[in-house]
């Protein structure tokens, strides 16, 4: 067992050893897991695993400690963020990752960090908390974030190598603090760690919130038949009515994942980005590159999945697949319809998870209608380390009064899922 570890700041993703880091997000992955197979039904697996709501709402909290490997946290998705420029100074985000080596020199834990000069492409706000800094006269930026650039996904932040445990993360937090110090930051935000993370965080003396997304739980459904059968009779014509209506115009979908994705795919796919972008945040964060990027290197672990109207592509959706879960993450059009938006981003990938066998598909931020599309209310977590102990004080006090109305709006979306009530 290493004697004594040491916190480094990296610079960029290129100057870490892909299998190191990646033995730090994803440990254990076998090579075989990593290349997912072809879709199926695993029907005979679906009878085992059927559970009832409430405990559904269980496993998932647990699924998101559990899960075998996050595509957002390997070294192939971080280092695209950069080598794209999708991640660079000019945009507000500075690659200052945190890594802690052993006394042989090698990494035996991980933070993927930035020192930012803004407050966007983070999901978990906090402008009001710079707003207050700037009225006092206190400099809020820079901060130091701990997350994945533009991805408000559930994932391990600080990435312990195997065999390294709690000593190596208690020399990844100090590590994150002296450099927040030296950098004169005014805080550290970690964005949508895990549970236990944020509990652990918690006791490292880091300030507590949560928020919360809706999910689509797969309770061993045999197929998207079995789970409209689980709605109440109201929402399973009305979804079955959006489908219809979604491709009546003679729109075709095609799902293309791996080798069938080609250059071509990802032109359209960016033109459609591109739209969605400048709607919602008036310049989209992701570049081109990084499309080809991930396209190259991580194509068995996404899901694109694209419309087609008179043989032309007019919308489409990447999704990304993890071991457990699906993630939506883009998604754009060149043509409006109507429920496209749904049946292209939330019914397919419903129906791409039961096929696979995956256990929820996380359907990014934000988005009330998806609960009546069978996503139901999970918790999401952030930790926060503020130097100045009187904003510390007043931005806890806050946070608690938010955790009760979070815990109280999660409540009421609980009893407005669509799921058929009672036997």
């Amino acid at each position: 067992m290493p004697s004594r570890y040491t916190a480094h700041v990296v610079q960029s993703m290129n100057e870490i050893d892909a299998a190191e880091w990646d033995a730090c997000a994803n440990p254990g992955v076998p090579e075989h897991e990593l290349n997912p197979p072809a879709p199926n039904r695993l029907a005979d697996a679906a009878e085992d695993r059927c559970v009832e709501d409430a405990a559904a709402r269980e496993l998932e909290q647990s699924k998101h400690e559990v899960e075998r490997f996050n595509p957002f946290i390997t070294h192939a998705f971080l280092k695209a963020l950069e080598t794209s420029k999708s991640v660079a100074p000019r945009h507000g985000w500075t690659s200052t990752h945190i890594v802690v080596k052993d006394d042989g020199g090698h990494i035996a834990a991980a933070a993927p960090a930035y020192l930012k000069m803004h407050s966007m492409g983070e999901f978990v706000f906090d402008y009001g908390w710079a707003d207050a800094y700037q009225r006092a006269g206190v400099k809020y930026y820079p901060k130091l974030q701990v997350a994945v650039p533009f991805t408000p996904a559930t994932g391990r932040r600080l990435l312990v190598a195997p065999g390294h445990g709690e000593a190596a993360r208690r020399t990844l937090i100090a590590g994150l603090r002296s450099w927040r110090e030296k950098i004169e930051a005014s805080s550290i935000h970690i964005t949508f760690p895990t549970r236990s993370e944020w509990q652990a965080l918690g006791a490292s003396g880091f300030l507590q919130r949560t928020g919360q997304q809706f999910h689509f739980i797969n309770k061993g459904y045999a197929d998207f038949e079995a789970f409209l059968a689980d709605l109440a009779s109201r929402k399973r014509k009305m979804i079955r009515r959006e489908r219809k209506e979604a491709l009546a115009p003679g729109i075709e979908i095609e799902l293309l994942t791996g080798s069938a994705i080609k250059e071509s795919h990802w032109d359209s796919f960016f033109l459609f980005y591109q739209d969605t972008g400048a709607r919602k945040w008036g310049a989209p964060y992701l570049t081109r590159e990084f499309f080809s990027s991930v396209g190259a290197t991580m194509a068995e672990h996404i899901l694109l999945v694209m419309a087609k109207r008179n043989g032309r592509y007019i919308a489409g959706a990447i999704n990304f697949i993890g071991k457990d879960a699906l993630y939506g993450r883009n998604w754009g059009a060149i043509e409006e319809h109507p429920f496209l938006h749904f049946e292209v981003c939330y019914y397919q990938a419903i129906e791409f998870a039961i096929g696979r066998g995956l256990a929820r598909v996380e359907a990014g931020a934000q988005g009330e209608h998806k609960l009546a599309r069978g996503y139901g209310p999970v918790p999401t977590y952030s930790a926060h380390d503020i130097a100045d102990k009187r904003f510390a004080l007043a931005i806890d006090e806050y946070l608690q009064r938010e955790r009760v109305h979070i815990d109280a709006a999660m409540e009421e979306y609980g009893e407005l899922t669509p799921f058929r009530k009672g036997p």
